[in-house]
């Protein structure tokens, strides 16, 4: 593919994901990060992109609010992740689920679900199923972040303790296998704690850009966990840490369950 073929490659990637970074790129279009770094210049002079550190993304894109940028981030991943997951829920079940972008997407999978029981911090996910179907949405209370848009601190976690539900789903900042599930921020991980203690099935969510991080904040041990769905085999050292710790992986596409 000749460097105005791949061009034009990048801008389509662009339009589907939004924001992508240059070692996914490279890895998209079987070419070096030198290669792709040469390609993304003439597109950043002239105003086709915009550079950030280590990615790009369209102009247009520039002011969206963080949680709607990282929503089009890893996009196709994140909603086959939701829609794998989606399967395993039933019409009526109880499900609580934390502010994400992979439970925002999971919420969207959840449309056509009927007499859902849903309990969340997240006002986006409140939005999408409050209105269909005859489910009942419960959201925690507190201040909203102005970044996502979901409730967080004590009120929150005592509104969400009062719950014991069928399904707890979390989304993941960092998977370490030394550490466990961590997060960046410190009242994201308490939060998800607590939702975690509150399902028959506690699941975490997430796509495999996350395997490997050391996070700020330990969230739990991989043992906490019932199951793990993401979007590609976990690497060797995580996939070992998660089969010790009995945790079902679930690779999203897959024909069957898969355990590391």
């Amino acid at each position: 593919m000749n460097h105005s073929k791949r061009h034009g490659e990048i801008l389509r990637l662009l339009q589907e994901e939004g924001t992508i970074t240059i070692a996914a790129l490279a890895e998209k279009l079987n070419v070096s990060l030198e290669t792709i770094r040469r390609d993304v210049k003439p597109l950043t002079i002239d105003g086709s992109v915009l550079k950030m550190h280590g990615a790009i993304s369209l102009p247009s894109l520039a002011g969206e609010a963080p949680f709607e940028r990282r929503m089009r981030e890893n996009a196709e991943a994140k909603r086959a992740i939701a829609r794998r997951v989606a399967t395993t829920i039933q019409d009526g079940d109880s499900v609580m689920l934390d502010t994400g972008t992979t439970t925002s997407f999971l919420a969207r999978e959840l449309i056509g679900h009927r007499r859902l029981t849903v309990i969340t911090n997240s006002s986006d996910i409140a939005r999408t199923l409050s209105t269909v179907n005859g489910n009942r949405v419960y959201m925690a209370g507190g201040e909203l972040r102005s970044d996502n848009g979901a409730a967080f601190g004590v009120s929150a976690i005592e509104f969400v303790s009062r719950f014991s539900v069928t399904h707890a789903v979390i989304s993941v900042g960092a998977i370490n296998a030394r550490v466990g599930i961590m997060d960046y921020d410190l009242d994201e991980a308490e939060f998800a704690r607590m939702v975690l203690s509150r399902g028959a099935r506690a699941i975490a969510v997430t796509d495999h850009t996350k395997f490997g991080r050391h996070g700020l904040v330990k969230v739990c041990d991989l043992s906490d966990l019932a199951e793990l769905f993401t979007d590609r085999s976990p690497p060797d050292e995580v996939a070992a840490a998660l089969d010790d710790a009995g945790v079902e992986v679930t690779v999203a596409g897959a024909l069957r369950d898969v355990a590391a």
